[in-house]
């Protein structure tokens, strides 16, 4: 595994520098059939990413975001070794705005387990890997938020997307205005590594698909955190769903926000 994530952490920023930096401000869009955007940006970074992926360990399959959903049901319903989950650009509406806050997520299923996490940000060259059980690293140096203090959720930097939100939860936040300050980043994927980083202390999300979170759920609790869905379940589902999420930094938090809005 660690030889898989040395190898990562120079091929993920090669080919971000290669597909996606050239094309920064320099391409159009089109919108796919659930009104989403993509770019040629994301599809060549996703075709990059299989052949490299493919030719180096060519036991694993790989399902990314711009495959048609019955190909990813295909690949999440086979018998494999191991499935890699990507989205090649996660803020793609960010990208093809100008707006300077994107990613690349990769992660590796095995098991039906998520194993290994790695979220690069190629403006700010910051690369975000975990793996299950012995902790997570930003450029290689370790992430930990086990001695952060709890805070009280009226002092805490409170990541949000309201679109997504159930819309009782959504007018009661932003009618209570519980938190110190509230943002709204644009890329799922990295909002949960500026959360590990203790960039901010909590995040809530209406609904996040398979490639927004398996890498960055990974990375926050190796770093950590917590997370559940809205329902209180803590183990996130390997499904084409999508899922909301609550986490936070440290479990004080977390648990505020559960008894005054999700109990």
């Amino acid at each position: 595994m660690q030889n898989k994530l040395t190898h990562l952490m120079r091929i993920i920023p090669e080919l971000a520098r290669q597909e996606i930096m050239p094309r920064f401000n320099q391409v159009g869009f089109s919108f796919k059939n659930d009104g989403s955007l993509v770019t040629e940006a994301d599809l060549a970074m996703q075709k990059a990413v299989t052949k490299e992926l493919a030719k180096r360990w060519p036991e694993c399959y790989l399902l990314g975001e711009e495959m048609t959903e019955d190909q990813q049901q295909s690949l999440l319903d086979s018998e494999n070794q191991g499935l890699w989950i990507l989205d090649p650009l996660d803020g793609t509406t960010n990208f093809s705005s100008g707006i300077p806050f994107f990613s690349v997520s990769l992660a590796l299923v095995q098991n039906a387990e998520v194993r290994l996490g790695l979220i690069y940000d190629p403006l700010r060259d910051e690369c975000f890997t975990a793996f299950k059980d012995q902790g997570a690293w930003l450029n290689g140096k370790r992430l930990k938020l086990n001695g952060s203090s709890g805070r009280d959720i009226k002092q805490c930097v409170t990541q949000v997307d309201f679109k997504r939100l159930p819309k009782e939860l959504a007018m009661q936040l932003a009618g209570d205005h519980p938190f110190a300050s509230q943002r709204n980043f644009g890329s799922g994927a990295l909002d949960w590594c500026w959360l590990a980083a203790n960039r901010s202390q909590l995040y809530v999300h209406g609904g996040q698909k398979l490639w927004d979170h398996a890498a960055g759920h990974l990375i926050l609790l190796e770093a950590g955190g917590c997370a559940c869905d809205f329902s209180g379940n803590e183990q996130f589902k390997l499904s084409l769903q999508s899922q909301s999420v609550l986490a936070a930094t440290h479990r004080t938090q977390f648990e505020q926000f559960i008894d005054r809005y999700l109990a």
